[in-house]
This record gives C-alpha cells, structure tokens and sequence, in this order.
C-alpha cells in the first residue's frame, strides 16, 4: 500500500515536495486555500521580475539615442497593460504547476488545511464544506506573509505592502520606504524607473544588510541609487506616520540599533509623500492550521524547527520553505529543494539538506549574485582569505551594452585557493552567480575557474578576469 504523503501549502516548496514524492510512488494529496504557486508566483518573484522587464524597457527606451535610434512622439508608461500582462503570464505558470500535479497524479485540494489529530488533516473549502484526509505523512509548506508594524498598519491606500505594490493602479508621485532589505530595494528601483520620487529608510548602517551580501555590493548599489536620483537614509527608523489630506507625512528618528551618543546627534523630521511602503520582514502562517492538536510547537515568533533532514519534532511530520523561518535561507529555490529531501525522507530515504553553497539573487540595477561566505564574515572566523575584484567596465560586452556599473569578487582561502564565496553586482549577476555556486559546491579553487575558457565577448569574462587576478595573472583586470 503506499504511503499518504498530505502536503499544506502549494508554492515552490510545496508542489516540488508533491511531484517528488509521486515519482517515488506516493499516495500524494497537496492542500492549497489560494492559488497555486504561492508567494513566489503570485505576489512574489514572478510578478516583481514582471514590473522589472518593464522598468527596465521603459529606461532602455529613455536612452536609445546613445545607442543610435531616434525616437519621436511622447513615451508613456500604460499600467493597465502591465498588470494585464502580469495576469496572463502569472495564469500561464499556474496552468503549468496544475498540469505537472495532475500528470504525477497529485491530487489537488483547495480549501484551508488544519491538521485535527495524528494522522488526520480537515479541510474546508471555500464553499464552506469540511472533510478529513488521512496521512501516513504531513509535510508543512505554508509560508508567510508580508510583516506589519502595529503603529502603522497596512491600509492598502497610503500604507502598502509589497504585496499592494504589486496591485498599483498607478504609480505614486513619491513614495517612502521603509525597509532597505531585498525587497525595498528593488522596488526603489522599479518604482524609480516609473517616475516615482523614492526615499528609502534603513535602521542599519547600509543598503541590503544581510550577511550573505558582501559590504563591497551594497557601497557601489548606493552608489547607483544616487546617479539614479533616489534617496536613502541609513541609520534612520520611522516613528510615525499620519494622512493629512493627499499627503503622508512620515516622521523619521534614529534608529533603536544606534548606540545613545549617535541617536542624540540625529535630529528627527517629517518627511511629506503619497505612500509609504513597510518592507521590513515576514511572518509566519503558522498560526491558524492546528499545529497545537498535533503537539507541534514554534519558536517565540512562530517559526517552525526542524533537522537537517527536514523532519520536526513530531515523528512523520516535515516542514519545508519560509515557515522555517530566517534561521534558514527563504528564498523560493531552497523551498524546492528542501521539498525534495522532506519528500524523499518521507519515503524513506536519508538525504540531508545542506545551505553552504545557496545562490542569492537580488534584482536591483545593477543586479546582485552570491554565494559562500562574504569578506567580513571570513574575518570574523579567523579564516585567512585573499579577495580579488574586477570591474565590468574592463569587459567589451559590457560597454557595448552601455552597462559599465559594477564588479565581480571572488574570496578564496589563502592557502588552498579554495573558493569561499563569490559577490557580484553588475548586469545579469542572477545569472553568472551559477559558475560561482558552482565553484563553492564542489570546491573549486580560483585556478579551477582561471584555467577554464571562458567565450568572448561574453560577461561570463568577469569569473575568468576575476580569478586570472586572483591567481597573479591579471589580463585586463
């Protein structure tokens, strides 16, 4: 008989853990309360990309007599159309996910899901009908939601989500905010490209101040954001925000992360704009799908603990994706990949997730790609490395391309040449991080990478440029 693998939550992590498990010959029924695909698909990564296509095409277009095209008549940006083409691409990815579960034999249950007792899942459907569902086992996927600040929750109008951004009927003449993490960040850059006056505020003392993001990334990203026009303010928190008319006044202090003598000398102000956005964090849904009648416990913010191998504290019950919370990497990619070990362990196997060598992506303009560990976090270990930078502009696909701005770094081991870590930020930096990850997995050194051809003209140069230096062989970097 086969195992009844009962998955909750249908998004990266999730219909991954589905598919996987069927193909190894599970009984496999996936809950879902919304639409399939999750927070990545719907209100996440896809539609985010989506606006940035446009952002980008809509600047591209701004600047097309230096590459030597004539334009006339008015440029305009068309919403409407956007969120239109945002619809149809985000359905054509759910047709997707919906036909890769129905042909693995995945049966698809659309309601909320709450776990009732060991072994046992009810779930209630939109049409207010109940039903239980057996399980042998229960993997939880249920993910989160945008976190909001009771002195200023979201109203969907004047305080906004990232989720609201993504529903905009037009775009704010200014907009503040708060939260200089990934996704403030590369909404400051679409929004900017869009017209919009941005002011971002960061209680930290840099841009995107994630250990995973080398130092180095986030001074040139700051760089760019002021030949951008938009403004930030690091250092700073919000205390306050109050609607006068059409306007938001937003008050700004010191931030709670400052020592006493560095708050005294920041003197607060009120900042006028149309919206504000919170982008400061997640939460958790963990709270309302019975995970007390099962005796599983969270941490004090609701994050749910679990091994290596994916598995919780209760015998037969994984968890996977964002509701592990920041202890963990959330990102979509490692949700799926944790659906795989949780779903091959739930039928027996051993596998053991490992987070050493996770690619990061961060669409801002420029891009930025990295793995391993950062230059300051080595040093914080005691490790002894050697850092080697290039700059794109050394690169001829680079300048013909006319996007000049940024580097490639690589740290490795000083001994060994091991590769470490690799940071870039430049064009299409998602995309070239894969020879860095791919470098740390498997232990690479920096030889490894400069001994490899790499095609010219192509930005994949940078990796060779970046690790002939490494190795004191610099060409043209």
């Amino acid at each position: 008989m086969s195992e009844k693998i009962l998955i909750i939550g249908a998004g990266p992590g999730g219909y991954v853990a589905a598919v996987r498990a069927a193909s190894l010959g599970a009984d496999v029924t996936i809950i879902e309360k919304d639409n399939i695909g999750g927070t990545c698909l719907n209100q996440g990564c896809i539609p985010s990309k989506i606006f940035k296509t446009s952002a980008d095409l809509f600047l591209n277009f701004q600047e097309a007599d230096s590459f030597g095209i004539k334009t006339s008549g008015s440029l305009y940006f068309d919403m409407a159309n956007l969120m239109e083409r945002k619809q149809k691409i985000i359905e054509t990815q759910r047709k997707g996910i919906s036909a890769l579960l129905k042909k693995n034999c995945v049966k698809l249950q659309h309601g909320i899901g709450t776990a009732k007792k060991k072994g046992v899942v009810s779930v209630l459907s939109n049409d207010g009908n109940e039903k239980d569902i057996p399980f042998d086992k229960l993997i939880i996927a249920t993910g989160t939601i945008p976190f909001s600040i009771p002195a200023f929750p979201f109203d969907g109008k004047r305080i906004l989500s990232s989720d609201h951004l993504l529903e905009l009927k037009e775009i704010p003449k200014s907009i503040l905010i708060v939260g200089g993490g990934v996704i403030g960040c590369e909404f400051a850059f679409i929004l900017s490209a869009l017209g919009a006056k941005v002011i971002i505020i960061e209680a930290l003392s840099r841009l995107l101040p994630l250990p995973s993001v080398d130092e180095s990334c986030s001074k040139i990203l700051q760089r760019e954001m002021k030949k951008k026009k938009i403004k930030f303010m690091i250092d700073r928190a919000v205390t306050k925000a109050e609607s006068k008319g059409n306007i938001l006044c937003v008050s700004i202090g010191a931030s709670p992360f400052l020592d006493e003598k560095k708050q005294v000398k920041i003197k607060p102000r009120c900042i006028e704009v149309e919206k504000m956005a919170v982008c400061i964090g997640r939460t958790p849904l963990t709270g309302d799908i019975g995970l007390e009648n099962i005796g599983l416990g969270t941490d004090d913010k609701g994050w749910i603990k679990v091994n290596d191998k994916m598995e919780t504290d209760i015998l037969d019950v994984y968890a996977i994706g964002d509701i592990l919370g920041p202890s963990k990497v959330m990102l979509a990619h490692v949700a799926s990949h944790e659906g795989m070990v949780a779903a091959e362990n739930a039928m027996g196997g051993n596998r053991k997730m490992h987070y050493n060598a996770v690619p990061g992506a961060i669409f801002t303009s420029p891009e930025i790609g990295n793995v391993g560990i950062t230059e300051s976090e080595a040093k914080r270990k005691g490790i002894d490395v050697e850092c080697s930078s290039v700059n794109f502009r050394n690169l001829g696909k680079a300048q013909s391309m006319g996007e000049i701005a940024g580097q490639a770094k690589i740290i490795a081991e000083k001994k060994s040449g091991k590769v470490l870590g690799v940071h870039i930020i430049g064009p299409h930096a998602t995309d070239l991080i894969a020879e860095g990850t791919l470098a740390v997995n498997k232990g690479l050194s920096v030889s490894d990478i400069a001994e490899t051809i790499h095609a010219h003209p192509t930005l994949a140069e940078i990796m060779s440029e970046t690790s002939l230096k490494g190795i004191g062989m610099s060409i043209h970097g």
